[in-house]
């Protein structure tokens, strides 16, 4: 009896998927495009008093570019170094649209509803959530979360900013 040749497995269909780093960039993107437009440096915040050691505005724009792609480039490496675990790999997808979130959302709640004082309770929780990326990506990349830290280091700025808004502004009202 002749032994019968292998028949070579079909192949699986293809996907087309884009790169880590193009869905991360374009995430990144998508962020930073949601909170620029939930910002209005209009006149109610024009007439805030604000600290005499805050940036000046002009700045705010390069630091979040800067913070956006070196989030992109973070995720992207973490991504990447998990591999194909698909449970961690959903964890960082998790991880990364709380985030997300946290960071639109206080954008809304600062510049939108002119509350920084609900702002500044919100950014606790941005603030845990870079913590739990940071966290996180360590485990699979060292460098993925060494990148984190400038935008640990900002939202920590942030919340002394924040905080000195209310400080020099309250009581905020809705209305």
């Amino acid at each position: 009896m002749r032994p019968r040749p292998e028949v070579p497995a079909p192949n699986p269909p293809r996907r087309h998927r884009l790169p880590a780093g193009a869905v991360a960039a374009l995430c990144a993107i998508a962020v930073a495009g949601l909170g620029g437009f939930a910002t209005d440096i209009g006149p109610w915040y024009a007439g805030l008093r604000r600290p005499p050691w805050q940036p000046a505005d002009f700045w705010f724009g390069p630091v979040w570019t800067l913070i956006f792609t070196l989030c992109a480039v973070s995720g992207t490496l973490a991504w990447r170094a998990i591999g194909g675990d698909a449970k961690r790999r959903r964890t960082l997808l998790l991880l990364w649209g709380a985030n997300a979130i946290f960071n639109v959302l206080w954008s809304l709640l600062f510049f939108r509803l002119h509350r920084p004082d609900w702002a500044l309770a919100e950014v606790g929780l941005l603030w845990l959530s870079i913590a739990a990326l940071i966290a996180m990506s360590a485990r699979a990349s060292r460098a993925a979360a060494a990148l984190l830290i400038p935008y640990q280091l900002w939202v920590t700025f942030a919340v002394a900013l924040n905080w000195a808004v209310v400080q020099l502004n309250a009581p905020f009202v809705t209305g």
